[in-house]
């Protein structure tokens, strides 16, 4: 009795016809970055904008300005902590013997 060998064939995947394939978006660090920058922006946009609006008398529900505010407080402090995390990782690479 005879056993043949294992023979590796490549798997190649064909897309069926009408079927859409999924295209991964790839952005750099950079445009991640301003992107999350812009978003905190708007969220302190969003709170002061809703701390005027209380005061002038056109928001009656305190509770809309105080979310508001966390949000925007919130995404403050993590943007802060990511920076200082940056800035301790570059430190530390600095300080490396080369």
């Amino acid at each position: 009795m005879q056993i043949d060998a294992i023979k590796l064939i490549p798997v190649s995947v064909k897309p069926v016809s009408g079927q859409v394939t999924a295209q991964v978006e790839t952005k750099s660090f950079g445009a991640f970055l301003t992107e999350a920058l812009d978003d905190v922006n708007a969220l302190q946009h969003k709170a002061a904008k809703a701390s005027v609006d209380l005061a002038a008398g056109k928001i009656e529900d305190i509770s809309q300005v105080t979310i508001a505010a966390e949000k925007a407080n919130i995404a403050m402090q993590l943007t802060m902590t990511v920076r200082n995390k940056v800035l301790d990782a570059y430190q530390e690479v600095m300080r490396m013997q080369v």
